[in-house]
């Protein structure tokens, strides 16, 4: 048996949004930090997981081990991993998605330094050694005398651009790939990678891009599938009898068709078709779209640091979405037992007189940059809503210039693990 190296790095992460915009390029700077280290991934139970986080670790070059959620729970009460992994005597443990607590908990089984990422709030911090947080207002709500473990490192989320070199490629070349032709106005669809999102947003899309097709036939829809989600579960939603959600967002049906050549779509029974782009991260693509229509969530994030004009949205005919938001309703709505009055309470006031700001580029301003739209939301308002935007190319470059201004600078997953080499010379 290989003994085990001199340095482990673990890091404690969980959904599918957590594994691409935060663990991928902090595995990345960690690998051209410390070579010879080992790097370890381990996933945490997460209700918005889609079961596929452990393969999509698995395929980064920077990662040495993967464990997945089903064999969370034993590691962290005992210390045992389905694999029965050994441990260097000196590491660190990084937290990149889930619970704090769980790296502080792990930290002290393993005898490793504890070094969290915080977006939102800065948890625990007596009990670690070091906070990257993504803003400055995170640093505003530590008490003074935690404020020498806390470092602003700038958010993950920014460091999209660096992580694809295609994003240089001329439109012209984008066009070519998809065989667009001359004039086509390219939106993209983020319906997301969660079912309570997909079973309304992937119709809701469809039915919009019909619409679209017969009032603006230039106008080319390409959705970006989740790394975590194959074509044909993408198509689950696309079809009614394995869909339930359909009709509460007028959606249309479409069929999954995978040509020899080029790529595949959804084509709907009026003949409009959405592209899949399945290649992932899709920031190339994204980065040349002049709009994209995206339900709320880090979707918002990855948009506003490649600085791409979009249309947000938040279709509450399904009440139980309430529960996938980010921020304070989705915290109230996940309650025991008080959950299911709070997501309807939640409804009603979205209905009525909005819940507040939702997407990350407007909660980083602290006002709407990008349109917000909660309610019954239905086709047709939605696509004359897009061909207004179109129609204006000033509002849209007043909506990039102002996500360059929030997104902030690249170079957080650096400073995190700049954190992580302090640790560690202690």
């Amino acid at each position: 048996m290989l003994s085990p190296p001199s340095l482990d790095l673990l890091l404690l992460s969980n959904g599918p949004g957590e594994v691409m915009t935060w663990v991928r390029p902090v595995v990345k700077v960690l690998r051209q930090r410390f070579s010879s280290a080992r790097i370890s991934v381990v996933l945490s139970p997460c209700p918005h997981a889609s079961g596929r986080e452990a393969a999509v670790l698995e395929s980064f070059a920077e990662v040495d081990r993967v464990q997945g959620a089903e064999g969370f729970w034993p590691f962290l009460l005992w210390g045992k991993t389905e694999a029965q992994w050994d441990w260097a005597p000196k590491g660190v443990v990084l937290f990149l998605g889930g619970d704090q607590f769980f790296a502080i908990a792990l930290g002290k089984r393993l005898g490793y330094r504890v070094v969290t990422y915080a977006e939102w709030e800065a948890r625990w911090l007596s009990w670690v050694d070091a906070c990257g947080v993504a803003h400055k207002t995170v640093q505003s709500k530590v008490a003074v005398r935690l404020q020498p473990k806390v470092k602003v490192v700038g958010d993950l989320i920014a460091e999209a651009q660096s992580l694809d070199s295609s994003l240089d490629g001329s439109f012209d070349s984008i066009n070519q790939t998809l065989q667009l032709s001359s004039g086509t106005e390219l939106v993209g669809l983020l319906p997301g990678s969660k079912a309570a999102k997909l079973s309304l947003g992937v119709p809701l899309g469809l039915a919009i891009a019909e619409y679209l097709h017969e009032v603006r036939p230039n106008v080319q829809f390409i959705l970006a599938v989740a790394p975590t989600l194959s074509l044909p579960e993408l198509s689950r939603y696309a079809k009614a009898e394995t869909n339930p959600y359909m009709n509460a967002v007028a959606g249309v049906q479409a069929q999954l068709m995978t040509p020899s050549e080029g790529l595949p779509y959804l084509l709907t029974e009026s003949g409009a078709k959405v592209l899949l782009w399945a290649r992932s991260p899709a920031y190339d693509l994204l980065s040349h779209c002049r709009l994209c229509l995206t339900l709320v969530g880090a979707n918002t994030a990855e948009l506003a640091s490649l600085a791409v004009p979009m249309l947000v949205l938040l279709p509450t005919q399904q009440l139980e979405l309430i529960r996938m938001w980010d921020g304070i309703p989705g915290l109230l709505a996940n309650l025991p037992l008080v959950g299911t009055g709070f997501t309807k309470l939640i409804g009603r006031l979205a209905l009525k007189r909005g819940v507040g700001l939702l997407a990350w580029p407007n909660i980083w301003a602290g006002r709407e940059i990008v349109p917000e739209w909660v309610g019954h939301l239905l086709p047709r308002p939605v696509g004359d809503r897009i061909l207004h935007l179109l129609d204006d190319p000033a509002a849209l470059e007043t909506m990039r210039t102002e996500l360059r201004q929030v997104r902030g600078e690249p170079g957080a997953a650096q400073r995190l693990v700049d954190l992580v080499e302090k640790v560690l010379s202690q």
